[in-house]
C-alpha cells in the first residue's frame, strides 16, 4: 500500500492582498497569485523572486510568515502543509535585509533567543539550548565571537548572526527579503558559500526575494519574475544548475550556461517590467 502524497509545503490560491481595503486609500499589493511548491522528501526547494520594486515580492513573503500587518489576504488562501495558517510559527524563519540582530543581547544571546521562546516546545533544558545555539555559532564561522555584541560585528558577521538564529530552531521554510543587498560583493559570494552548505544541511523550503539577477540564477531552483504592481508571477524560470556545497559559487558564475541563464533571466525581467535599460 502506498503512502498518501504529503500536501504541498506552501501553496497560493488565487492570493490578492489589498492594504487598507475598502478605504480610499486602498492599494493592491498582489493579484490573484497562485502557486504550489510541493513536499521533497530528503530536500528543499530554493525559490528566488525578483521584480520591479513596488511588485509585492516582500507581501508574498510576509503573508507566508503570518505577519498580522499583511495576513490574513484580502482574497484567496494561504496554506502551509494544507491547512491554513493563524499566525507567525516556529515552522517558519524570516531573515530580513536591515540587521536584525538585538542590540542589547550578544551573539550567543541572539543565536539563543528562538531557542529559549520555544524551549518547552523544543524540550531543551539551559545547557542543551547553550551548546546548540554555540554549535550554530560555529557553523557560520562566528566562533570566538559569541560573546561581542552587534555593533562589535561587521555586516556580513551580523547577518551570520540572523542566519544562526533563524535555524537554530530548524524552521522548515526560511523566508528571506534581500538579505545580502547592503554586503559587498567579495562578502556576499561568502555568503552564498555558507547559505547553500547549510541550506542542504537542514533540508528547508527557501523563499528568496532579492533584486540580483546573478543571486537569483545561482541560488533559485526556480527563479518567479513578478510582474509590476499589483504583481503576480509572470514567468518562472527552472535552473538546470543547482548550486551545491561542494562547487564554489565563483566556479559556476564562469560557466558559459550560467552566463546565458543569466542573459534569458534578464531578458525575461525586462519584458516582463516594460524596462528598457
Amino acid at each position: 500500500m502506498t503512502s498518501p502524497k504529503p500536501s504541498p509545503v506552501v501553496e497560493f490560491r488565487g492570493v490578492t492582498k489589498i492594504f487598507d481595503y475598502g478605504t480610499p486609500r486602498a492599494f493592491k499589493a498582489i493579484d490573484d497569485v497562485s502557486f504550489v511548491v510541493e513536499d521533497t522528501p530528503g530536500a528543499g526547494e530554493f525559490i528566488t523572486i525578483v521584480g520591479p520594486s513596488g511588485c509585492g515580492k516582500s507581501t508574498v513573503l510576509n503573508l507566508i510568515a503570518g505577519f498580522a500587518s499583511h495576513y490574513p489576504p484580502t482574497f484567496g488562501e494561504v496554506l502551509i502543509r494544507g491547512e491554513s495558517i493563524t499566525g507567525p510559527g516556529i515552522d517558519r524563519g524570516m531573515i530580513f535585509q536591515q540587521y536584525s540582530s538585538f542590540p542589547h543581547l550578544t551573539v550567543l544571546q541572539n543565536v539563543s533567543f528562538g531557542l529559549r521562546v520555544n524551549r518547552g516546545r523544543l524540550n531543551l533544558s539551559r545547557n542543551q539550548i547553550r551548546a546548540e545555539a554555540m554549535s550554530w555559532i560555529e557553523r557560520v564561522g562566528l566562533d570566538g565571537h559569541q560573546n561581542k555584541y552587534p555593533h562589535q560585528l561587521s555586516g556580513g558577521q551580523q547577518q551570520r548572526v540572523a542566519i544562526a538564529r533563524t535555524l537554530a530552531v530548524k524552521p522548515r521554510i526560511i523566508l528571506m527579503d534581500e538579505p545580502f543587498s547592503a554586503l559587498d560583493e567579495p562578502t556576499r559570494v561568502d555568503m552564498h558559500r555558507l547559505l547553500v552548505k547549510l541550506w542542504h544541511e537542514v533540508e528547508a523550503t527557501v523563499f528568496m526575494v532579492t533584486h540580483s539577477i546573478s543571486e537569483a540564477v545561482y541560488l533559485g531552483d526556480r527563479v518567479w519574475i513578478f510582474t509590476p504592481g499589483p504583481g503576480k508571477i509572470g514567468m518562472e524560470i527552472s535552473d538546470s544548475l543547482p548550486p551545491r556545497p561542494d562547487v564554489d559559487p565563483e566556479d559556476i558564475m564562469l560557466q558559459p550556461h550560467f552566463l546565458e541563464a543569466i542573459r534569458a533571466v534578464g531578458d525575461a525581467f525586462k519584458r516582463i517590467s516594460g524596462a528598457h535599460s
